[in-house]
C-alpha cells in the first residue's frame, strides 16, 4: 500500500489540536492525578500523542483514497457517504483502543470504567466530525478554486480561438501587448485592470460584430477607436497623444469597418512611442467630408516589416464602395492618411 504525505495543512491542525486532545484524554482516564502526577506528564503524554499521530495519519490516508477516487465536485455527497461509515463504526471507536492498551498493560494504574469509555467515545466523535468537516471543506474550497481556474483557462483559449480568426484584422502583437499589459495591471492596479479589461471587451466586441459587414458609420468607428486608443495608451502612457476634432455632422457618414483602427495601428507600429518621443496622433475631418489621420514621423531604428497590406485593404475597400479619394501622403516630418466619407442614404430613411 502506498502511503500519502498529508499537507502542511493538515500537519500543522494535528500539531495544535493534539496536545489538548491529549490533556482531555489524560482527564478522562486519570482525573485529578493529570494535575500532580509529574509521570504522566514525561510519559504517558508523549505515549498518548504518539498513538493519536498514528491514528490521524491512517485517517489522512483514508481520505486521501476517497479523494483520489472521487476528486470532483459533484462527487461530494458520494464522497461524504463513504466516510460516514468509516468515522462512526473505525474511526470514533479506535480511540477505545488507547484505553485497552493501558488497562491491558495496567499503565500508570489506569483501570477501564464505563464513565471511561462512554467519554472517550464523544471525544473520539467531536474529534473526527470536526477534522473531517474542517479537511472536506479545504478540499471543497481547494477544488472549487481550481475549477474557476479551469473555467478562466477555458473563457480564454475561447477568447484566443476568437483572436486567431481576427488575424487578418488586428495585428496579433497587439493582442500580447495587451495580455502583458492587463497582467501587470492585475499586479499593480486591479481597478485600472478592471477599466483596461473592460475597454478590451468593447474593442473585441466591435472586432467581431465587424465581420459580419464592410462598412460602418463613422460614430461606431470613433467609439471603438476610442477604447482601442485607451488600451494603447493604457500601455504607452504619455508616449502617446491622440487627439479628436471630429464634425458631428459626419456622424452617420460611413467609412470600411476598421479603417481607422489599422491607419492608429500603422503609426504605432512603425514609430517610436515614448515619453521623450511622443508619437501624436491627429483625427479630424475636414468640410471636404474627408477624415483625416496624421501623425509626426519618428522612425524605428530597427524597421518593422511593412507590407501595406493594411492600407491597400482600405484602398480595395474604397474601390468596392465605387469611392474615390483615399489618400496616403508621406512627407519628411509626418505621415498622413485621408479617407473619403460617404453618404449614408439609409440614414434619411
Amino acid at each position: 500500500m502506498k502511503f500519502y504525505k498529508p499537507p502542511k495543512h493538515q500537519l500543522y491542525s494535528f500539531l495544535m489540536s493534539m496536545p489538548i486532545i491529549d490533556f482531555v484524554m489524560h482527564y478522562i482516564m486519570f482525573g485529578d492525578r493529570v494535575y500532580y502526577e509529574s509521570q504522566l506528564w514525561f510519559f504517558s503524554f508523549p505515549l498518548l500523542f504518539l498513538m493519536g499521530m498514528g491514528s490521524w495519519y491512517m485517517h489522512y490516508q483514508y481520505d486521501h483514497l476517497i479523494w483520489q477516487k472521487f476528486p470532483l465536485l459533484s462527487q461530494t455527497f458520494k464522497r461524504v457517504m463513504l466516510k460516514i461509515p468509516v468515522y462512526v463504526i473505525v474511526m470514533t471507536p479506535s480511540v477505545l483502543i488507547i484505553l485497552f492498551v493501558y488497562h491491558a498493560f495496567g499503565l500508570f494504574g489506569f483501570r477501564l470504567t464505563t464513565d471511561s469509555v462512554k467519554w472517550a467515545l464523544v471525544v473520539g466523535f467531536c474529534v473526527n466530525l470536526i477534522f473531517s468537516t474542517l479537511f472536506e471543506g479545504i478540499y471543497i474550497i481547494g477544488k472549487y478554486k481550481e475549477s474557476l481556474s479551469e473555467k478562466e483557462v477555458l473563457e480564454q483559449m475561447r477568447i484566443v480561438q476568437e483572436f486567431d480568426n481576427l488575424k487578418s484584422q488586428v495585428n496579433p502583437h497587439f493582442l500580447f501587448n495587451c495580455f502583458n499589459t492587463l497582467s501587470s495591471l492585475i499586479s499593480e492596479d486591479k481597478k485600472q485592470a478592471e477599466v483596461f479589461l473592460n475597454e478590451l471587451s468593447k474593442v473585441y466586441r466591435y472586432l467581431l460584430r465587424s465581420n459580419e459587414h464592410g462598412i460602418t458609420t463613422l460614430d461606431s468607428e470613433l467609439k471603438f477607436i476610442e477604447s482601442y486608443c485607451q488600451l494603447l495608451k493604457t500601455r504607452h502612457g504619455d508616449g502617446l497623444q491622440v487627439t479628436m476634432e471630429i464634425d458631428k455632422k459626419y456622424s452617420s457618414y460611413i467609412l470600411p469597418s476598421l479603417a481607422l483602427q489599422l491607419v492608429v495601428e500603422n503609426a504605432v507600429k512603425h514609430n517610436v512611442v515614448s515619453r521623450q518621443q511622443p508619437l501624436t496622433i491627429e483625427i479630424f475631418t475636414t468640410s471636404a467630408k474627408q477624415l483625416v489621420i496624421n501623425n509626426n514621423l519618428q522612425r524605428k531604428m530597427q524597421k518593422e516589416k511593412s507590407t501595406r497590406i493594411g492600407l491597400n485593404n482600405i484602398r480595395a475597400k474604397y474601390r468596392l464602395l465605387k469611392q474615390d479619394g483615399f489618400q496616403v501622403i508621406e512627407g519628411e516630418k509626418n505621415f498622413m492618411v485621408v479617407m473619403p466619407l460617404v453618404w449614408n442614404q439609409s440614414a434619411t430613411g
